[in-house]
């Protein structure tokens, strides 16, 4: 029997799946109905026990690595109300179980999902731990500095064209259809550490980057201290920069904002945004825990949240420089605001 144990006293004992281990962490929820593969690899859940709304995980089991998010589970748990351990899916390469035991993260199966999910909405999120064996202490992934550990550790070029624009990727834990979608779209990308100082010279990059991108990645800002300064220095070099997710926040926090912990975040593929001062509402993927609640001087809301009011982008009145909480490349999830790309490319000055 493994047992789910809440930081409030609650236990949810279950069937466990994927690896025989114990974990612990900061207890979420996602209501995506699919994607279960790319949500797990996806650095933004790194210290996370992920609860899947949706009652069927598992049914159309792994895909190959090529469809992944990250080169591994980012995700330090799973916890789903009906695992199926029967996929059936022409892409499947193994089943979800098996997938978990080979990269050590424990899963379990518990019939009250609905009431955990709802637990969560009305007191916010929990501190929790997956007990297979021994009891362990809890862990709150918000006290440090989660980027660091999901963050590209050197340079790479993923060039298109020579006679194409540079774009340069700041990994805080981007997802790899950032790149992808960028590649598409005809650009170089260059993807460098969440540390990187772009106002240093350095000869592992080309000659001229054209446009900067803040990726997503996990956990609290505000311990992002040095990509935050390095923010600082790129708005003194006239370039265009795009945030995304985290990105926005830092960028957010680099330009004087401020950003705070949400009662229990936003993580979906159904989260309706509008675009400020039309009547434009488009349909995003989402995953993260703090907002930003003070827009910074010299920028103006781009984007609301049409469910709760929060913020989900700013964007500068005079430079080229814009943000979304969202995830423009989704992946899973719909492509109604993957024009941003375009938008910010559009701004890149060739």
């Amino acid at each position: 029997m493994t047992r789910l144990i809440l930081e409030n006293g609650m236990t949810f004992e279950g069937k466990g799946f994927g690896a025989n281990t114990d974990i612990s962490g900061e207890v979420v929820f996602s209501t995506g109905m699919m994607g279960y593969p790319e949500s797990l690899t996806d650095p933004s859940y790194k210290g996370q026990l992920l609860v899947l709304t949706y009652p069927l995980i598992g049914n159309y089991g792994i895909p190959d690595k090529k469809f992944w998010e990250a080169d591994k589970i980012m995700a330090s748990g799973l916890i789903v109300s009906n695992y199926i351990d029967t996929p059936y899916h022409f892409q499947s390469k193994k089943t979800l179980s098996h997938w978990l035991k080979e990269e050590n993260i424990p899963g379990v199966e518990i019939k009250d999902t609905r009431f955990l999910t709802k637990l969560i909405r009305d007191k916010g999120a929990l501190l929790g731990k997956i007990i297979n064996q021994k009891d362990i202490d809890f862990y709150d992934p918000n006290n440090e500095n989660l980027v660091e550990k999901v963050s590209t550790k050197k340079i790479t070029f993923t060039k298109v064209s020579k006679n194409t624009k540079n774009i340069l990727l700041i990994d805080c834990g981007a997802k790899k259809n950032i790149e992808r979608v960028l590649v598409q779209k005809g650009v170089n990308v260059i993807t460098v550490p969440w540390n990187f100082d772009l106002s240093k010279k350095s000869q592992e990059l080309p000659e001229k980057v054209d446009g900067v991108i803040i990726s997503n990645g996990p956990g609290n800002p505000k311990y992002v201290t040095q990509t935050i300064e390095n923010i600082q220095r790129l708005f003194d070099l006239d370039l265009p920069i795009l945030g995304i997710c985290l990105g926005h926040q830092l960028l957010s926090l680099a330009a004087l904002g401020d950003t705070k912990k949400m009662k229990y975040g936003h993580r979906s593929q159904n989260q309706p945004c509008i675009m400020k001062d039309t009547k434009r509402c488009f349909i995003t993927t989402q995953n993260h825990g703090f907002e930003v609640n003070k827009v910074p001087e010299g920028f103006e809301e781009w984007f609301i949240n049409a469910n709760d009011g929060t913020n989900e982008g700013i964007i500068h009145k005079a430079k080229p420089i814009m943000t979304a909480q969202f995830h423009p490349e989704a992946n899973p999830g719909p492509e109604d605001t993957e024009w941003i790309f375009d938008y910010f490319l559009g701004k890149v000055k060739t």
